[in-house]
């Protein structure tokens, strides 16, 4: 199994006390840290699809979201020269109503590990906060509005309408949670979609990069 494998093998298993010692050694072999990052986004898109299905639950989904994050810290000094910081500013928030923060923070985690400086609003985040906190940040290339309730669907709609008709250039807006499917996505504006945190990070990047 190379080390890149088995960094993933544990990211999966959500063992973070051993992911960093091993990302380390994957490094040593001479491992690229974007290559090592990438089998990790990997790794969490599993466990992503694993908490979809019902396979996984909240407990094994943020060990495993912990376990990246420790591999990440070790990644960053290295990924500074490469890609972290310069891909912009990214607002991030779970739409008015909703309270689900989760799904969320995996996905800022990511966006930051792949680039991003991520401004996280918190949860249940009114239309106009997210407008002004793009306004109000550096280098805004991305806001990522979350909604995990049928009922908050609405909300996330007058988000997407108002940072399209407020003014703000060159700013793309991607959607996601569980009601949430690339058809809605288009049909209430937004610029992107993405089913989880792994596809997040991928479709971000594609977004600002276009």
């Amino acid at each position: 199994m190379s080390k890149i494998a088995e960094v993933k093998a544990m990211v999966e298993a959500g063992k973070a006390k051993l992911v960093p010692g091993l990302v380390q050694e994957a490094l040593d072999e001479g491992n690229a840290a974007g290559d090592i990052l990438e089998g990790m986004i990997e790794s969490m898109g599993v466990v992503g699809d694993k908490f979809s299905s019902g396979e996984l639950f909240v407990p094994e989904m943020l060990m495993a979201a912990k376990s990246m994050s420790k591999g990440v810290d070790v990644l960053r000094p290295l990924l500074t020269g490469e890609s972290a910081r310069s891909l912009g500013t990214c607002v991030i928030g779970t739409v008015a109503g909703d309270l689900h923060d989760i799904g969320k923070n995996l996905v800022a985690m990511m966006l930051e590990s792949v680039g991003f400086t991520v401004v996280d609003l918190g949860v249940d985040v009114s239309a106009e906060k997210f407008v002004n906190a793009a306004k109000e940040n550096d280098n805004v290339k991305l806001v990522a509005c979350s909604g995990l309730l049928t009922t908050t669907m609405p909300a996330m709609k007058e988000t997407v309408n108002l940072l399209k008709s407020s003014g703000l250039s060159g700013i793309k807006v991607i959607v996601g949670g569980a009601p949430v499917s690339q058809e809605m996505a288009e049909t209430i504006g937004a610029d992107g979609f993405a089913a989880d945190a792994g596809g997040a990070a991928v479709k971000a990047k594609e977004l600002v990069s276009a």
